[in-house]
Parts: C-alpha cells; structure tokens; sequence
C-alpha cells in the first residue's frame, strides 16, 4: 500500500547499489507500467475502427475524456467553435493521438500518486516529460527510423529515476534539488554528479532498476538509462539517440521544469551525440534538414502542450 510505504523511516546518507535495488523493488508496482486500457487498445489496432464505439470506451475514463476535450480545444487546434462530443473529438484527433493520450493519462494518474507527498514542481515536470515524448517521435520521424510506438513512450518515461528517487529516497531527492538549484544556467552544478554524490547513483541508473522491475522491453530500459549518452545503448540506439535530443531540446526551449537546472544551448541539441547515431554516414544535408524541421516543432510543442497537462 502506498500509505505504508510513504509511511516508513527516512535515512539519509549515501546508500550502496544492493540497498537502493532492495528499496525500489519495495516502490509499489504501477499497473499503467504493465498495461493500458485494453479494451481500447485493441479497437484502435483493428482494421475497421467505428468511430462510434471508440468514443464509448473512452467514455469510461472520466480522466481521458477531460484531457481528450482540452487538447482538441487547445490552441494548437483552432477550431472556430468548440468540441463538446467525444466522437467530434476522436473524428478531430486521429488514431495516433488517441493511442497516445489512452496510454499518457494513466501513466501520470499513477506517477502522481507515487510522489504526491514529495514536494517538486510535478506539473512542470510533466510538461517537460510529455513534451519529450512528442518530440522523441519528432526526432525519429525526421530521422526516417522505423515507425515505432515504444519512441513515444520511451520519451515520457526517460526521467522515470527521478520519480522513484522522489518516492523511494524523498530526502534525497530534495536534499539533491536544493544542490542543483543553488546555480543556474552555465554556472548549475552537474545534476548526474550531484545525484551520485548524495544518493550513491544517478537518475538513470535508478530509472533502469525501476522499470527493470517491472519487466518492461528492453528498448524502454536502455532509454532511460543512456538518455544522457545513447552512444552506450547496446540494442537500441536510435531510439535512445532521439530521446537525448528531444530532451535536449525541451530544455532549451525551457518547456517545463525537468529538475535539472544547467542551461542548454542550441549548439548543443545541434550537436549532440545522438545525430552520429541517427546518421552514421555524415549526411550533413539530410541532417539539416531534419533539424530545420525539428526546430520548427519545438516552437508549436507550448500549443500541443496546451491540453495535455
């Protein structure tokens, strides 16, 4: 139960990486982490999708249908008269933004529930997490990867550390916030650094215990893990080469708040290590043109971000 564990004593100190895999794997289990609603997920996959009966099952989820009407009414959108019908809503937002939104809504539901008690800005940071995601399928859409769904949600959960260091060692994590706040911009002190000084392991190391955990894909692990350093990924490097930028990105742009204060310039989301994975040849022409497009997005991710969160 929730109430138990937030419940237990606090340590502080460093913690040794036996003692913090022991802790996580006592950080209550997410069911959002395992599955969506499966109900709609197999009537989006199928061959003939009826409008009609998407809308009844999306009706069941007082959650999905509030955030589903924001973000067809948010400014991104522009409708000259608003959307109050959730089947005028699914017609407006397509099958992709359904699937995403189906699977978004209870992954922050439980997320929220796990740190609630930590005291963070969560909604800015979930304005960075979303952001992220919709810009990791950015990225590997310019990139001409593969169409692939885990993009997206590797994106949203390439922070998951921080989530279960904010549940799992609260003191920590606030101890750590307090650390990196004290500087901004050039000047911030190295979060990773700070992290590993307070705790004894950094967000992503933590991250990829966590989902390990909970027996998530292996693409999704090493996204988080190697988000700050895709060249390490063994298996899925693309992926995790785009979740670094887009990443990269959103914090330059200075969408949300991802607890990480040191400033990212655009030399460096240009220049990142990622765009030698996504193009190992050298295709300088092709690589700017992804990122013209790229910075394009970045400017309409506030409006898309508008409803979401």
């Amino acid at each position: 139960m929730l109430t138990e564990f937030f419940t237990r004593p606090v340590r502080k100190g460093v913690w040794t990486r036996a003692e913090i895999e022991v802790r996580v794997q006592d950080c209550p289990r997410l069911p959002s982490l395992r599955s969506v609603d499966s109900a709609l997920r197999e009537m989006l996959d199928a061959d003939e999708r009826y409008t009609e009966q998407i809308s009844e099952v999306i009706r069941r989820d007082p959650s999905l249908t509030v955030r589903l009407l924001r973000v067809v009414n948010s400014s991104y959108y522009s409708l000259s008269s608003p959307v109050n019908s959730i089947e005028e809503a699914v017609f407006y937002l397509g099958v992709r933004q359904i699937r995403q939104l189906a699977m978004l809504t209870p992954v922050i539901e439980d997320f929220q529930k796990l740190t609630g008690r930590t005291p963070f800005a969560w909604r800015e940071f979930w304005r960075h997490c979303i952001g992220v995601a919709i810009l990791t399928r950015e990225v590997t859409s310019a990139a001409h990867c593969p169409d692939d769904e885990a993009a997206y949600v590797a994106g949203l959960l390439h922070d998951v550390g921080k989530l279960a260091m904010a549940a799992s060692f609260p003191a920590h994590f606030v101890e750590i916030q307090r650390r990196v706040g004290v500087g901004v911009g050039v000047g911030a002190p190295d979060l990773l650094a700070v992290e590993t000084e307070v705790l004894g392991l950094s967000h992503p190391e933590l991250g990829a215990i966590y989902l390990q955990h909970h027996n998530l894909p292996e693409v999704i692990i090493e996204s988080v893990q190697f988000h700050h350093a895709p060249e390490q990924a063994s298996r899925n490097a693309p992926i995790v080469a785009a979740v670094q930028i887009a990443d990269l990105m959103v914090r330059h742009a200075k969408i949300g708040q991802s607890g990480n204060s040191a400033e990212v310039t655009a030399e460096m989301w240009l220049n990142a290590s990622g765009w030698d994975i996504l193009f190992p040849n050298g295709d300088a022409a092709r690589k700017a043109v992804a990122q013209a497009a790229l910075g394009r997005s970045l400017e309409r991710l506030p409006l898309i971000l508008e409803g979401l969160v």
